[in-house]
């Protein structure tokens, strides 16, 4: 019912007020009310006073010898302040107290009675005043006052002066004076309700309004002023509002600028991050996370962090942490085609307690294949190398134990140790060159060179083996040709790795294509053979160093497992592409695109 401060104060106002007022109104009444009955007392005892003054007869007592008529008149000078008031001489030395004089206009019919037989003489009165005592009493309904005055002469009681006051004025002057207390009453509380609700306006109107801006701002407008319209505590609230919505302004945007950084950050950095609280709920995850853990929105909402990690890994479940009391380190986890590094540590909530697990994936792929690539390369080198110095050893030992005096057997263990020694000086050849690209200490002499002539020129080095294999060789350059800004060694280098291995594992009489030809800025090699192809599972790794399809082949036929990889690094590093394609047992095709004009030199 009560519910705005506006009525509160004016209902609290009005009580004040009307509480004061009753207050205030009863102690006037009371007060003037007794004010007016001892003013109508000493009115009373002062007229008593004035009639014994006035007349000897009275005073004295000196009745008896007076008649009827004389009696009747002994008040008719008498000072009797209101013509309401009744005033009896009552003779109290009879037995039976006797009316001497009245004022009022049938005294013939009561002078001589028995004042106990008067209605309006209490006896009681009549009886304490002749005993020389002044007796005053009130009726029942406060409508007269009654005064018994002994008439005392020489130190005796002649008689009593009782006088009847009427007090009609006095209750009419009362009730007319609470009638207009109420009225003022009435006056003031309507006015305190209209100053109350003007009041409680001026202070009810700037909350009323800073609730309405604060309400604004409850649903994320910030952008709120508050009047300031006085120097009191409302105006203090007002202005204390202006200023927290400023602060508050400003604060909750740098919170947003930096959640809105952060969560760029966590969008885009290339780090999956998940956050978990203590209940396994996830409550933030990147993109990254989600497609590492092949997840959407629908099952972050759905299921719980273990349920999606342990497929993964179940070592990162909240569940083995807790239990095992792992709460911070790292594991490796791999995927179908990644490798991912998982580093783990809780956070703590806002009563610094444990609130969950933050975990960050690191796709560490390329690092990892690289530290199996590096094993891989030094276990390679290892091999290659170990076969022919064993056999180079071997050899030799054997020569030292007497097979030199066999000059056949000798010559023949020489060439094996001259071509296994050859092998070695084209695997560190090789290994060098590729060292050089690694550390990028490779200097390249360009100049424009034609590819025909390149082309014919390596096929010229390999004829003999192309002969001894009666394959044949078929060369299509396209006519005006553009040349290219290269280096021609290593451009020669190449087309040799290539040619020399088609011809390597094409049978005998395959035939082998060499076409190229000119498109937009670049030019296309295609070096085409029928011969043994590659599997398919072997084409994704077939730029590796060491890596061979079949290696005891390659090894007997004098490959290093060098070659593409070289190749491929001398066409990237004058910004063309090498690919391969092949079918296991019916070929291979080797495109090579070298662009015209170097970009640098353009």
């Amino acid at each position: 019912m009560f519910k705005t401060i506006r009525i509160k104060f004016i209902i609290v106002y009005f009580l004040l007020v009307f509480i004061a007022m009753i207050i205030s109104a009863v102690f006037i009444v009371t007060v003037f009310e007794d004010n007016q009955l001892t003013q109508a007392d000493k009115s009373m005892k002062s007229q008593a006073q004035s009639i014994l003054a006035f007349s000897p007869t009275i005073r004295e007592g000196n009745w008896n010898q007076l008649g009827d008529e004389e009696k009747s008149t002994l008040l008719d000078n008498a000072p009797i302040y209101n013509a309401d008031n009744r005033v009896y001489i009552i003779d109290t030395t009879k037995a039976a107290p006797e009316i001497i004089s009245t004022n009022i206009g049938q005294e013939e019919r009561i002078i001589g009675e028995n004042a106990y037989t008067i209605s309006q003489i209490y006896p009681k009165l009549i009886v304490e005043a002749s005993q020389g005592r002044e007796r005053l009493r009130n009726d029942e309904d406060m409508t007269s006052k009654y005064l018994a005055y002994p008439i005392e002469y020489e130190d005796e009681v002649k008689g009593v002066i009782y006088i009847t006051y009427n007090l009609q004025n006095i209750n009419e002057t009362i009730s007319e004076t609470k009638t207009i207390l109420i009225e003022a009453t009435l006056l003031a509380l309507a006015i305190t309700v209209v100053l109350g609700f003007i009041i409680a306006s001026s202070i009810t109107e700037p909350i009323k309004d800073v609730t309405i801006k604060a309400e604004k701002m409850a649903e994320g407008d910030f952008k709120q002023h508050v009047d300031v319209k006085s120097d009191d505590e409302i105006g203090q609230l007002a202005s204390m509002f202006n200023l927290l919505t400023k602060k508050l302004d400003v604060t909750i945007s740098e919170i947003f600028r930096e959640k809105s950084k952060m969560e760029t950050i966590f969008k885009y950095m290339a780090d999956g991050v998940i956050a978990v609280d203590i209940n396994g709920k996830i409550s933030h995850a990147n993109p990254v996370a989600k497609n590492i853990l092949k997840v959407d929105e629908e099952d972050l909402e759905n299921k719980g962090y273990d349920e999606i990690i342990y497929p993964v890994n179940k070592y990162l479940t909240i569940k083995n942490m807790i239990q095992n009391e792992n709460l911070e380190g790292k594991r490796i986890i791999e995927t179908d085609l990644s490798t991912y590094m998982a580093r783990f540590a809780p956070y703590l909530n806002e009563g610094d307690e444990f609130g969950g697990i933050i975990i960050v994936f690191q796709d560490i792929t390329e690092q990892y294949n690289l530290d199996n690539l590096r094993r891989e390369f030094v276990a390679n080198v290892s091999h290659e190398l170990k076969t022919p110095i064993t056999t180079i050893k071997s050899y030799t030992e054997t020569l030292m134990n007497g097979a030199l005096e066999d000059r056949e057997l000798s010559e023949q263990f020489l060439n094996v140790i001259n071509d296994e020694s050859d092998r070695m000086n084209r695997i560190v050849k090789d290994l060098l060159q590729l060292s050089n690209f690694d550390n990028k200490d490779v200097q390249w002499e360009k100049e424009y060179i034609s590819l025909k002539e390149l082309i014919l020129k390596s096929y010229t080095k390999l004829e003999l083996s192309v002969k001894e294999k009666s394959q044949e060789v078929k060369i299509d350059v396209e006519d005006n040709i553009p040349l290219i800004y290269a280096d021609r060694d290593a451009i020669e280098q190449v087309i040799l790795n290539i040619l020399n291995n088609a011809i390597k594992y094409t049978p005998e009489k395959g035939v082998i294509e060499v076409n190229a030809i000119a498109q937009d800025e670049t030019i296309k090699i295609t070096i085409k053979d029928n011969g043994i192809g590659i599997p398919k599972e072997d084409l994704k790794r077939i730029f590796e160093r060491f890596y061979r399809v079949d290696k005891a082949r390659t090894r007997e036929l004098g490959g290093t497992g060098l070659g593409l990889s070289i190749s491929k690094r001398i066409v990237e590093s004058h910004n063309g592409k090498i690919n391969i394609e092949s079918e296991y047992d019916e070929g291979t095709s080797v495109y090579i695109v070298l662009p015209i004009k170097d970009d640098i030199e353009s």
